[in-house]
């Protein structure tokens, strides 16, 4: 019976340490794309650094991305960028590999 215990931990381990990376991956594309918005919308420095935290904190509205495409997409069409749901989803993938990237050479 040990070692089935001894099993069960070790999956439950791995689950809970792939969801973390999950959740840090995903944190960091919603970062990166927050920061690729506002080179978009033209801000820069502390400016885009703050509106980028706000993109990773809209995140936390529902599960899914589809809160993060809608403020990113409503925040980048309100300031006249000329852009789509298909583009943004397009980046939301290029910079979701690019985060994994980040992190695995990271760790």
């Amino acid at each position: 019976m040990t070692q089935f215990n001894d099993r069960e931990k070790a999956f439950e381990a791995k689950f809970q340490k792939d969801q973390e990376l999950q959740f840090k991956v995903t944190a960091r594309r919603n970062r990166l794309l927050g920061l690729w918005a506002a080179e978009q919308i033209g801000l820069d420095g502390q400016d885009a650094e703050a509106y980028a935290k706000d993109v990773v904190v809209s995140d936390f509205d529902e599960p899914g991305d589809d809160d993060v495409l809608r403020k990113v997409l409503g925040d980048l069409q309100g300031k006249g960028v000329d852009t789509d749901d298909a583009a943004v989803r397009k980046q939301m993938d290029i910079l979701l590999e690019k985060a994994k990237q980040q992190l695995a050479g990271e760790v």
